[in-house]
């Protein structure tokens, strides 16, 4: 049966987004039992958990892109494993402005702060600012070259064209 190369990663793609929303649920459920408590209001809610559901969506093209990418189960689960410190180069844990300059620089110029400021921004209901524009701005960057390198890879690997 003759199928898109992109529809077949797709479904993969869709199918891990469903299940990390629900994990993802589930830690915010948790999060708001043990006390953590935003000031959002429903609308900013919304736009966190949008914010929240386009990271997970270019983070999973990314891995997807990379799993085709490896010669390997084992090699695909060392070349994701590497992404997993990148949010420790960012504010997630704590601000950019006490870090040392040099890290400083890393933290304020990678995917993940923008990301982070802007849902601590909405759950907070403080405006985000650009930071809104340059996190929407990496996401895109990042579904579409992974997109487009998945597909690529697919095709390569089936011997499609």
């Amino acid at each position: 049966m003759p199928l898109q190369a992109g529809g077949v990663v797709t479904g993969h793609v869709v199918a891990s987004l469903l299940r990390n929303l629900l994990a993802t649920g589930v830690v915010i459920g948790v999060a708001l039992a043990v006390g953590f408590r935003p000031t959002a209001n429903a609308l900013e809610w919304l736009g966190a958990l949008g914010m929240v559901a386009l990271f997970i969506l270019a983070i999973t093209w990314l891995y997807a892109a990379i799993g085709l990418a490896a010669a390997n189960p084992t090699a695909a689960s060392g070349y994701g494993f590497a992404l997993l410190f990148v949010p420790y180069l960012s504010s997630a844990f704590v601000p950019t402005d006490t870090m040392p300059t040099w890290l400083q620089w890393i933290a304020q110029n990678q995917p993940i702060t923008p990301i982070i400021e802007t849902i601590r921004a909405l759950l907070f209901g403080r405006d985000p600012g650009s930071e809104l524009w340059w996190a929407l701005g990496w996401c895109a960057v990042i579904i579409a070259g992974a997109y487009v390198w998945a597909v690529w890879l697919f095709r390569r690997k089936t011997g499609r064209r």
